[in-house]
């Protein structure tokens, strides 16, 4: 009888532990100072204690500027790195034991662009087009011309949106992943206004079975 408790009570703190591990606070305190150098160890770990203690959870970071947590769940964190900087990490499922790890960094510049990466859970990178197989392309952000629109307009202000840029924000009440087209924020103000009346509203996708899916396009 003292066995199958012993057995029973080692069991049970290995999956309190196994759980604990895969909550987003502990991979994030556990994340090498190499993928986020604006954070050192210590200013991850004051984040969680602030926030935690319904404090506000601003730090000094490595480069002497101020760094916010702003929101943390159990599989979610934002953190507004710099006034014109944020990094977004969302705790996914592969399966009933295996969580992958999504992080988000978007710089704005002043346009904003996103770069999202994915890492196991003990931070080693994912190749991400195993979980995101199709990022948004610039045809999915632009809708076509009506008939009633000056077509030639239309088109001019269409080619001087030479680049793609994209701000990606993981939801922290659901598995969404949503991005909005940018790239009128770095246009010239007449062509922007010329562009937006045909931009789509943000493009959403939705983890699917260990993979994000293009899940609405609006317009």
């Amino acid at each position: 009888m003292i066995r199958k408790l012993s057995a029973f009570l080692i069991l049970a703190f290995i999956g309190w532990g196994y759980l604990q591990a895969q909550e987003a606070k502990t991979c994030f305190k556990n994340m090498p100072d190499s993928i986020c150098p604006l954070l050192s160890a210590v200013n991850r770990a004051d984040f969680i204690d602030f926030l935690e203690s319904k404090m506000k959870a601003e730090v000094t970071n490595s480069f002497g500027g101020k760094s916010e947590m702003t929101e943390l769940a159990p599989d979610y964190i934002h953190v507004k790195m710099t006034p014109q900087s944020s990094w977004q990490m969302k705790l996914l499922p592969v399966n009933d034991s295996t969580k992958v790890v999504c992080v988000v960094s978007t710089v704005c510049a002043p346009a904003c662009d996103s770069h999202v990466k994915f890492y196991t859970t003990d931070w080693k990178e994912l190749v991400a087009s195993s979980y995101l197989p199709a990022l948004p392309v610039l045809d999915d952000f632009i809708a076509e011309a009506a008939d009633t629109v000056d077509v030639y307009e239309y088109q001019d202000a269409r080619r001087q949106a030479d680049m793609l840029l994209m701000k990606a924000d993981l939801s922290a009440k659901d598995v969404t992943l949503a991005f909005t087209f940018t790239t009128t924020d770095y246009m010239g103000k007449e062509a922007a206004e010329k562009l937006k009346p045909f931009v789509r509203r943000p493009i959403v996708y939705t983890w699917n079975q260990g993979k994000f899916e293009k899940s609405s396009t609006s317009l």
